[in-house]
C-alpha cells in the first residue's frame, strides 16, 4: 500500500496524534488479527487461547495499576485486503499501541505497511514465512519460519533417503519449505525427483499424491496449513497406499498438529517431522504449560504450537510492558524486544536475534507414535540448538 493512500484515510495523522508521546500507564491496547471463523478457525482459536492463558497467570508480572486489553478482530483466513483493512482500523479507531496475532503470511504482510506508518510494534505468533520480518522495522516474530525447519529436516534426511518429492500449498511459507528442504536435501547428496504447488484452500489431494506414488520417490516431503487441511492430506496418502507403497512421509510441524491427530488416525503413525514444540516434551516447563491449559480450556483439549506461539508473544509483549513501568514507546517497545530472552518457554530456549528481530531457538526431531492409547509428536532429539533463520543467514552472506 502507498503511503499517499493511508494519507488519504488520516491514517499518519492519527499515528501521530498516539504516538507524539509514549502512552501513560493504565490501559494498554492490543490488537489481535486472527482468523477466528471458517475452516482455519482452529489455527487462530489457538493463539488466542494461548494470549488468554498467559494474560490469566500472570497478572501479577505487569506494573502496578496496569491492565491489559485486548481487541481481537477475525480476518477470515489469508486474505491480504480484508487483513489491511481489520489492521487499519485497530490502529486508527481502536488506537492499539501493539499489534498481533497474525495467522497467515498474506495478512501480516498487508498490515506491515500500515504499523511502520504509524509507528506501532507487531508480533507475530504464527505467519511463517521469512521476508516478512524485513518488510517493517517494526515488526518482531515469535512463532518460526519454515527455513529454521527445513533445512534441517533436509540435512537429516539426506542421511537415510536418496530420492524426495516435494508437495506444498502454493504460497509464501510452501515456497520457503520446499526451498528450505531442498537446499537441505540437495547439499547433503539427495536427489529431488518432482515437485508440485498446491491451492491454498479447497485443496482435492488425491491427484497429487497419485503424482508422487507413480514418482515413486523414497520420502515425500509436504507443507500444508496446519489443522484440517494437512489431515485430509493425510488421509489422502493413506488411502492411494503410499505409505504401503515405500514411500515415507516427512516435514514441517504443521503437517502433524499436536491438536489435530486425533483426527488422522493411525495413517499418521511414523510420520517424521522437525519441528520446534510438541505437546508432548517432558521439559518442566511444557508440563507446567500443558497442565495449566487443561485446567483452563478441558482435559481433553490440547494445545498446539500455535498456542505457544500465543503464549510466547505475551511473555514479550510482558517484558517490554514492565521494562518501560507501563508506559508504551515504539521506538523503546523494539528495542526491548529485539533482546528478548526467555530460558523457560514451553517449546525450550528461545531469545530474538536484534539483526533479524526473529525468534531462536531449538529443533527438534519428532515422529507420530502412538503412547498410552494417545497419538503423540514424540521427540526423538534435538536436531540443532539456537537456530536463526536459516535464509536470512544465507542472503545476508550474498
Amino acid at each position: 500500500m502507498k503511503l499517499s493512500t493511508l494519507r488519504t484515510v488520516g491514517l499518519a495523522a492519527a499515528a501521530l496524534a498516539v504516538c507524539a508521546v509514549p502512552a501513560s500507564a493504565g490501559t494498554i491496547k492490543i490488537g489481535s488479527l486472527l482468523t477466528m471463523s471458517g475452516s482455519n478457525a482452529p489455527l487462530g482459536e489457538n493463539i488466542d487461547k494461548g494470549m488468554k492463558l498467559y494474560m490469566k497467570l500472570n497478572q501479577d508480572k505487569l506494573p502496578a495499576g496496569v491492565k491489559i486489553e485486548i481487541i481481537t478482530r477475525d480476518d477470515g483466513g489469508p486474505n491480504a485486503e480484508k487483513a489491511r483493512q481489520l489492521a487499519q482500523e485497530l490502529i486508527i479507531q481502536e488506537k492499539v499501541q501493539i499489534l498481533s496475532g497474525m495467522t497467515f503470511t498474506p495478512n501480516a504482510m498487508a498490515a506491515a505497511p500500515l504499523c511502520t506508518e504509524a509507528k506501532v510494534p507487531m508480533v507475530i505468533m504464527n505467519a511463517a514465512t521469512s521476508v516478512i520480518t524485513t518488510m517493517s522495522p517494526y515488526i518482531v516474530r515469535l512463532s518460526m519460519t519454515q527455513w529454521q525447519s527445513g533445512l534441517p529436516l533436509g540435512t537429516w534426511a539426506a542421511k537415510t533417503y536418496k530420492t524426495a518429492y516435494i508437495a506444498v500449498s502454493d504460497f509464501g511459507p510452501g515456497l520457503d519449505a520446499k526451498d528450505a528442504f531442498t537446499k537441505g536435501f540437495t547439499d547433503a547428496g539427495g536427489k529431488i525427483v518432482g515437485s508440485v504447488r498446491m491451492p491454498v484452500v479447497n485443496v482435492a489431494f488425491a491427484p497429487f499424491m497419485q503424482q508422487v506414488k507413480a514418482a515413486n520417490p523414497e520420502v515425500l516431503f509436504v507443507f500444508v496449513p496446519a489443522g484440517k487441511q494437512a489431515t485430509a492430506l493425510m488421509k489422502a496418502f493413506g488411502d492411494l497406499g503410499l505409505g504401503k507403497a515405500g514411500i515415507k512421509l516427512i516435514g514441517p510441524g504443521d503437517i502433524t498438529t499436536d491438536e489435530e491427530l486425533a483426527n488422522m488416525g493411525e495413517v499418521s503413525v511414523g510420520v517424521l517431522t522437525v519441528f520446534h514444540y510438541s505437546a508432548a516434551a517432558t521439559r518442566p516447563a511444557n508440563k507446567a504449560f500443558i497442565s495449566a491449559w487443561k485446567k483452563e480450556y478441558g482435559a481433553n483439549s490440547v494445545p498446539s504450537f500455535m498456542a505457544v506461539g500465543g503464549w510466547d508473544g505475551m511473555d514479550a509483549i510482558y517484558h517490554a510492558i514492565r521494562e518501560q513501568n507501563g508506559r508504551i514507546d515504539p521506538e523503546r517497545t523494539m528495542e526491548l524486544m529485539k533482546r528478548y530472552k526467555n530460558a523457560n518457554s514451553p517449546r525450550g530456549p528461545i531469545s530474538i536475534d536484534p539483526e533479524t528481530r526473529d525468534i531462536v531457538q531449538t529443533e527438534y526431531l519428532r515422529e507420530v507414535r502412538k503412547v498410552g492409547g494417545e497419538l503423540v509428536n514424540f521427540e526423538i532429539g534435538t536436531v540443532q540448538t539456537g537456530v536463526k533463520d536459516p535464509w536470512k543467514e544465507i542472503n545476508h552472506k550474498k
